[in-house]
């Protein structure tokens, strides 16, 4: 299939699979080739100029900065790959990158960013504005249509070369998550990638940040070492990096624990082995974000075109009790479509709390008795151990339920081919490319998302007043008058609930105190260590 046949719709199969699934890596193949010696026995944590960190998914997916999901990559991208604005990890908050300073009107159609001095590629050559010009004109391409296109075509209409240190951009309308969306576009080289996309998918790292990538070697881990030429605001610490692709959560705990921990910082921690981490003297931290199991009926197999219905379902469903069985306590209730821990959430219309009594009610008023429902699954052990409070309530209200799980891969593939279902729960985290709230809402509701148009199949009026009222939330430059049209906004996702979260999980990193410092959790997969420090 050729790469404008996929779509935009192919961009976010691959996200679902790849990005968010806690607790299990893709099993896709790879053409990934390591470039360096025998992927060995590589072990850097054992001076102050080095680190080594535990990652819980594969390095073996694509390394495109444009096109890659995997948490993996994107984590190491972010110390390798530098875009003209860079944020925390965590809150996002948007700090000069390649860029030498912020836009001072950022109401204004027109952003111009000039490069900061000295900046250089890991090869040594200068970053220019040439550079910025080839990378998004690929983003805006809609024939190379790369996955991070539809977080800006939106919104954004052109780059353009003003002098060598100088780009223009040209936006639609004045965008108030511009900043944040920028983020998400790394700059990468015109000399090296030009015409050679391939070899970045296949794991070639040519970047100007503060770490360079010296060695990949696919399942196994990847390296990193200092760039001595990084003029940024937040140079490397360490000498040297290594990571280890570790995606069975036994032996990665077991790389912190103990006496002499194999490892300095883990990420993608099972809860019910924080308490063992913390006795071992390793801090343990869960982080709430994006990371959500939900449900997405399909709209055509009746009866689940009646919002009554999906709402029923979930009144029955006891939030509580699955947060405190299936998360271990680390996770919240969905009590609006973006985590209620998040700064862009604000309560919805449905509150969803569980009650038996109202959905037996919507149930009688859709003149629905004796439904039986199928549900589809993934098979991550977080899924498996969630869906089982689902099962329980549903058959509680009388609603006779089957569990179908399968692995993450053959579920999609069917929803890929159009295979008839009902009911589908899986997890999704899509806080790692952004927390803005169109961000955080688009990715599901979308005219170009293949979860709303393709899987749910939700189309008519209710969908194009849904649509609708999202653009003109996105275009809005007041904060109080956009706050205001989020709340209709989550109100009427609510109201519909075609695809609407359960339970946000939290996501747990453990860390040795005695030998790192300056690293937090994130509420999305991966780590960040830009601000680390040896101990």
């Amino acid at each position: 299939m050729s790469r404008t046949a996929m779509g935009t719709s192919f961009n976010r199969r691959a996200l679902l699979r790849y990005a968010g699934l806690a607790g299990a890596a893709a099993t896709v193949s790879s053409t990934l080739a390591a470039c360096g010696g025998p992927a060995s026995t590589n072990k850097t944590g054992s001076s102050s100029g080095s680190v080594t960190a535990v990652i819980g998914y594969g390095n073996n997916q694509t390394w495109d900065p444009l096109q890659t999901a995997s948490a993996f990559a994107m984590a190491a991208i972010l110390h390798s790959y530098e875009s003209l604005v860079e944020g925390d990890p965590v809150t996002r908050e948007p700090f000069p990158g390649l860029a030498k300073a912020l836009p001072a009107d950022l109401k204004s159609t027109k952003l111009r960013f000039e490069l900061r001095d000295g900046a250089k590629w890991h090869d040594g050559k200068p970053v220019t504005a040439d550079d910025v010009v080839f990378t998004y004109a690929r983003v805006l391409d809609p024939k190379e249509n790369v996955l991070i296109h539809s977080f800006f075509s939106q919104w954004l209409a052109s780059v353009t070369k003003v002098d060598a240190k100088t780009v223009e951009f040209g936006l639609k309308f004045a965008f108030p998550y511009a900043l944040q969306r920028i983020q998400i576009c790394k700059i990468v080289p015109k000399h090296v990638f030009e015409n050679n996309w391939k070899a970045a998918a296949a794991g070639k790292v040519v970047g100007s940040g503060p770490y360079k990538v010296t060695e990949q070697a696919p399942l196994s881990h990847t390296s990193f070492e200092k760039f001595a030429g990084y003029s940024g605001p937040r140079p490397a610490a360490y000498d040297k990096m290594l990571w280890k692709s570790i995606v069975d959560s036994a032996p990665r705990v077991a790389a912190i624990s103990g006496a002499k921990p194999d490892a300095q910082i883990a990420e993608n921690i099972p809860p019910a082995n924080a308490e063992q981490l913390r006795k071992a003297g390793r801090t343990v931290e869960f982080a709430d974000g994006g990371n959500n199991l939900f449900l997405l009926f399909n709209t055509k197999h009746s009866p689940f075109a009646d919002k009554r219905i999906r709402q029923a379902l979930h009144y029955a469903i006891d939030k509580k009790k699955m947060i405190e069985i299936g998360l271990r306590g680390t996770g919240t209730a969905g009590t609006s479509f973006i985590n209620p821990k998040l700064p862009g959430s604000q309560p919805a219309s449905q509150s969803f709390e569980h009650n038996p009594e109202k959905a037996r009610q919507l149930l009688a008023e859709a003149g629905v008795s004796g439904l039986k429902i199928s549900l589809s699954t993934t098979n991550t052990s977080l899924v498996l151990d969630c869906v089982k409070v689902i099962k329980e309530g549903w058959d509680a209200i009388g609603v006779q339920t089957t569990l179908d799980s399968q692995d993450t891969k053959a579920l999609f593939s069917k929803l890929d081919n159009g295979d008839d279902f009902q009911v589908v729960a899986t997890t999704n985290n899509p806080l790692q490319f952004g927390n803005d709230p169109d961000l955080l809402i688009r990715y599901y509701y979308d005219a170009q998302s293949v979860l709303m148009t393709k899987y749910a199949r939700w189309t008519g009026d209710d969908t194009d007043a849904l649509l609708a009222l999202q653009d003109k939330a996105a275009a809005e430059t007041d904060e109080t008058e956009r706050d205001g049209l989020y709340k209709q906004l989550l109100d009427q996702i609510s109201e519909q609930a075609v695809i609407y979260p359960i339970v946000f999980t939290q996501m747990g990193t453990a860390w040795d105190p005695k030998a790192i410092s300056g690293v937090r959790a994130q509420g999305y997969p991966g780590i960040c260590l830009n601000q680390a420090k040896p101990v």
